[in-house]
């Protein structure tokens, strides 16, 4: 395998949905704010903010609200709950990769912040159990060990960590409950982040058991299970289409439509033809989008089926895409980078027809972070060579990339987007970048 083109956690991405499905996220939401960003790629799990006057450009000191060094990397994004930030590092093994030091000291972390000022409320610090996945070198599996973004209904915090467990906290970090859902490891590590429907927890668990996964949020029990489900490092999004809620998940060689309230096989077709997927769909107006492969193809199928729906919902597919990152939808364009090509993509929704394939200046080497998408501009995260900003239109313009003079620490994690200001992490720190 292409240590280069590995499942990496900005493999999980998400989707833009109907209005029902945004009522349904909205009611969700309970006690948190309608503009919170609550899990992985926001309130409607696409990458997508309704904001505007966001910066394009920063630096060290220019459009920084404020700055928190962290406990540890991580390749989890912030989530943002009332006035509350938190999200996920580790530390004490593979921290660097000239000495990654010894497994059994691995640590796992959740932080709490104070949204306006950045101050940590608290901290949880807590052994992985073990063993875990084998830190092998390099780039493959260093991302793995804090790489699932937190998700929130506004009352508990819900974090996952592989084979350590699901975790249930209330806001103040007293812990709830924990749940097993798997003893299982992978040499790339576990990443995909859990996501809420109504009143259950699901969790794509299939490098720790196979199988997808829904828990009683309030007691960790176990609700439903569907099996067969491996070699996939995406986020399961939640889709509505005929009357339901489709929990649809992106698989070797298949995309699956799952009933988000019991687990049942709905329906299935040809997906991105590969031993193991990265990318989450995204998905809108009924239609699933789904992208992949060290072969890069992007497919988009009709949800809403039944049984294998290969011969009659699939619209198109088109030979370009990614490896890693999932794409984002704007105004019936889709657009993605590549993870190591340095290329940005803009296709046509609706045919697949490629609209643009640039190149982005400079060579932004290895992208794993998912799009962020709002007031007009694209950012995509790269490992160690700065946020790229890219207009959000079907005509290429670059308008900015920045870095940080003073940490050059990898970056794997998307950007949330809050009350005006983006919510970048690094492995060393988090910016609040915005109008103070």
């Amino acid at each position: 395998m292409d240590r280069h083109k590995t499942p990496a956690r900005a493999a999980r991405g998400i989707t833009r949905r109907t209005l029902p499905a945004l009522a349904l996220i909205a009611t969700i939401a309970l006690g948190a704010g309608a503009s919170d960003w609550t899990q992985f790629r926001g309130p409607g799990q696409d990458g997508i903010a309704n904001a505007t006057g966001l910066p394009a450009t920063w630096d060290d000191t220019a459009n920084i609200a404020w700055k928190t060094p962290l406990p540890g990397p991580g390749g989890s994004s912030p989530i943002v709950v009332g006035d509350r930030v938190f999200l996920t590092s580790y530390s004490g093994y593979a921290e660097s990769i000239e000495n990654p030091g010894n497994m059994e000291d691995l640590m796992r972390h959740v932080v709490c912040l104070d949204r306006a000022t950045g101050k940590v409320i608290w901290q949880k610090d807590f052994k992985a159990k073990m063993p875990e996945s084998a830190y092998v070198g390099g780039n493959n599996t260093r991302h793995g060990y804090a790489s699932s973004t937190p998700t929130s209904d506004g009352e508990s915090l819900f974090v996952f960590f592989g084979k350590s467990g699901v975790f249930s906290f209330d806001l103040d970090g007293n812990e709830r409950w924990t749940a097993d859902v798997g003893e299982g490891t992978d040499g790339w590590g576990s990443a995909t982040s859990p996501v809420l429907h109504n009143n259950l927890l699901i969790v794509n668990a299939g490098v720790e058991s196979g199988a997808l996964i829904a828990l009683d949020k309030a007691t960790g029990q176990a609700v439903w299970r569907a099996g067969d489900v491996s070699r996939t490092w995406a986020t399961p999004v939640l889709v509505e289409a005929g009357g339901r809620t489709e929990a649809v998940l992106n698989l070797p060689g298949k995309v699956a439509a799952y009933d988000a309230e019991t687990g049942k096989a709905l329906w299935h077709c040809e997906g991105i033809p590969d031993s193991y997927v990265c990318p989450s769909v995204i998905a809108h107006d009924g239609v699933v989008y789904a992208i992949g492969g060290r072969r890069s193809q992007v497919m988009a199928v009709r949800a809403g089926g039944s049984g294998d729906v290969t011969g009659s919902h699939i619209l198109w597919r088109t030979e370009k895409g990614n490896n890693v990152t999932s794409a984002v939808l704007v105004d019936n364009h889709l657009y993605w980078f590549h993870e190591s090509r340095g290329v940005a993509y803009c296709a046509n929704a609706a045919t697949g027809e490629i609209v643009y394939e640039e190149n982005l200046e400079p060579r932004p080497g290895l992208i794993y972070a998912s799009i962020t998408v709002a007031d007009g501009k694209l950012y995509a995260t790269s490992q160690d060579n700065g946020t790229y900003v890219v207009a959000a239109k079907p005509e290429f313009e670059q308008i900015a990339v920045n870095t940080f003079a003073s940490d050059s620490s990898r970056v794997n994690a998307s950007i949330a987007v809050d009350r005006g200001q983006l919510l970048l992490r690094t492995d060393r720190a988090i910016y609040c970048i915005g109008n103070k």
